[in-house]
């Protein structure tokens, strides 16, 4: 029987008067890239913080490898947040030196290569980057632990269009076969190419699951077009009559 990385079951979580997530099963399978798909307010980044440990449920339970996320899941999973923790003062030498005192994978000699293909010295200063190159930064820092599980929460939203193909090659060859990672964003047609499964959530629920080639053959379309249809994101414009005589 396949191992499984992570085991969601049932798990609801509610802010106040609002459900975030709603009875949410999910088993996650190693050597997968998966895509967490849904709009903004789906409930995405909060099942990427339950998963980490930064929440916990209301009802249901999360198994990382064998452990409630907790100090052990911790050196197993690689977290990326969907905002900048890095602090400005920092050089990219000092941002190493604390992945190296805090996580036993990181692999300093991975980050350098990755770094040196940005053309970013070690000795650079956060406050003097750009956006896109601080979030490459804390991408290059996050992909070059040897973590089991990477949880990416909107790695891509805020970049380029050249970044986001950068950022896409460092997830795609920087991940092991015994590793699993989680995409959760809203731009589908940029990271689609390299999802192996997609979970489509919305309302805070799991609608639909399924791998990327599956859906392709079974649906006849891309993913972001179905995720287009299953969210309603833009409306099929209706064709005036004397249009379609043509």
């Amino acid at each position: 029987m396949e191992e499984r990385l992570a085991v969601i079951k049932g798990v609801t979580k509610r802010f106040g008067k609002t459900t975030a997530l709603s009875a949410v099963d999910l088993e996650l399978m190693p050597g997968r890239i998966i895509g967490l798909l849904g709009p903004n307010g789906s409930g995405k980044t909060t099942l990427i913080k339950l998963m980490n440990g930064l929440l916990q449920p209301d009802q249901g339970s999360i198994d990382i490898a064998g452990s409630a996320p907790g100090p052990e899941t911790k050196a197993l999973v690689s977290y990326l947040p969907d905002r900048m923790y890095i602090a400005d003062w920092m050089r990219v030498k000092d941002l190493m030196h604390f992945f190296q005192d805090f996580y036993r994978d990181f692999d300093p000699d991975r980050a350098r290569s990755m770094l040196d293909s940005l053309g970013i010295a070690e000795k650079a200063r956060i406050k003097n980057m750009s956006k896109g190159t601080r979030e490459k930064v804390q991408l290059v820092m996050v992909m070059s632990r040897r973590a089991r599980l990477y949880l990416l929460d909107e790695p891509i939203g805020g970049v380029d269009p050249a970044s986001r193909d950068f950022i896409l090659r460092t997830i795609l060859t920087n991940y092991s076969e015994e590793a699993t990672v989680l995409i959760s964003t809203h731009l589908i047609s940029d990271v689609e190419k390299i999802l192996d499964e997609v979970i489509f959530l919305k309302d805070g629920q799991v609608v639909r699951r399924d791998r990327v080639d599956d859906l392709r053959e079974s649906e006849g379309k891309s993913v972001d077009a179905l995720f287009r249809e299953i969210f309603s994101v833009i409306p099929v414009k209706e064709v005036p009559h004397d249009e379609k005589a043509h």
